[in-house]
């Protein structure tokens, strides 16, 4: 098996010491490094003065979620005077169990535009167990509402982001060249977030949000905004959204599983990433890597249209100039499972750019939350456990931890 070799001078030991805040620069990122993968239960091999490190076949689902807890638990820690300052206006926008009990769930969208909505989003985006992290490009942040009950509490959050502009199992599926991709790409968005806060997310509210975000009202949504905007890298209007990708961390999604509508699946598993990213590496490592090109006057730029993530340009920089194989480095992080969402009958022709009209589904909002009301809320709310933890929930007590 192919091994990532770090040089270092450490002498042959069994154990590391990672307090290492004196030593330079360049040993601090190598050892942090080391730190990371060894959490993720790489195998480590000393012998010559040289540091061998494998991968495992595998991450299970308990190691995922162990290394996406340090590293939330990272970002909370560093946000954690910010949270506390918007903790009371988070709970003012939460609903009471009991009430929500009560409540018909009609859902409303707003869309995030003034501060207060950014900064409501922000908040509870730290809710989740994976990271908090935030895409360049388009973006459209999401608070869907409940307007059935008098303060319109908020039943969960979503996003649209810019697609990532290769993924090969993506790629396949669609049936993307570079250039076909590249001409296309405009015509989808990435879910990055899509999600449900209590205690609504005891009610399946995760589906009823990734229902809404297939719904006309989403696709609306977007063609306003960017009706009269051309892209940076294709100088193209992108106002046409004809699909969604999406991805699950944990294989097959519990929340996008049999998510159907007009007997047609609404969220369909197209493959899997091979599990480049950055998700393994701590805010730390990534922090000390760019203190590390800081010393040395380099800088990797942020800007939109300059390729993959600055964070996986980032590493790539970082290994080149430590001697580490950076593409072996970024290629064992997590598998994800990927889902398309088809926004139109003929969503493949358009991003295949052999018809420029789409045949839009006919998806009301209105119609598609009904739906998800028979099929999914009615049949959770009769089950005595679910009833108890909606039941149990009060705003007042709600925090980030």
């Amino acid at each position: 098996m192919e091994t990532l070799q770090i040089h270092t001078d450490l002498s042959q030991t069994e154990t590391l010491d990672f307090n290492f805040d004196n030593k330079p620069i360049e040993e601090r990122v190598k050892l942090s490094i080391m730190h990371d993968l060894l959490r993720l239960d790489w195998k480590v091999e000393f012998s010559d003065g040289k540091v061998e490190v494998t991968p495992p076949e595998y991450y299970d689902k308990n190691i995922i979620r162990q290394s996406m807890g340090v590293k939330r638990s990272e970002i909370i820690r560093n946000n954690r005077t910010w949270i506390d300052a918007h903790i009371d206006y988070a709970r003012d926008n939460l609903a009471d169990g009991a009430s929500v009990l009560q409540s018909k769930i009609r859902p409303v969208i707003e869309v995030c535009k003034k501060r207060s909505q950014h900064n409501l989003f922000r908040f509870f985006r730290y809710y989740w167990s994976s990271p908090y992290s935030e895409y360049v490009g388009r973006r459209i942040k999401l608070i869907i509402r409940d307007a059935a009950l008098p303060n319109r509490p908020v039943i969960g959050i979503a996003a649209l982001g810019s697609p990532i502009i290769h993924i090969p199992e993506r790629d396949d599926y669609i049936g993307w060249d570079k250039k076909t991709r590249t001409d296309n790409l405009i015509y989808a968005m990435d879910a990055y977030v899509i999600g449900a806060l209590p205690p609504y997310n005891h009610l399946l509210g995760g589906k009823l949000v990734s229902y809404i975000l297939a719904s006309d009202e989403v696709r609306k949504i977007y063609r306003d905004k960017y009706k009269d905007r051309v892209t940076l890298i294709s100088k193209r209007k992108s106002s046409n959204l004809v699909c969604l990708f999406t991805t699950s961390l944990y294989g097959r999604s519990s929340q996008y599983n049999r998510l159907k509508y007009d007997n047609q699946l609404l969220y369909q598993p197209i493959g899997e990433t091979r599990g480049y990213g950055t998700l393994h590496l701590t805010e730390n490592t990534i922090n000390l890597m760019r203190k590390y090109l800081d010393e040395k006057g380099i800088s990797v730029g942020y800007k939109f249209g300059d390729g993959p993530s600055w964070r996986m340009r980032l590493i790539r920089v970082v290994g080149d100039l430590l001697g580490f194989n950076s593409d072996f480095l970024l290629k064992h992080s997590f598998k994800r499972k990927i889902y398309f969402v088809s926004l139109a009958k003929n969503s493949i022709e358009v991003l295949n750019g052999r018809t420029k009209r789409p045949q839009y589904y006919h998806r009301p909002k209105t119609k598609i939350s009904e739906y998800w009301r028979v099929r999914w809320l009615n049949n959770r709310k009769k089950n005595p456990l679910i009833k108890k933890r909606v039941l149990d929930f009060d705003p007042k007590y709600f925090d980030i931890t």
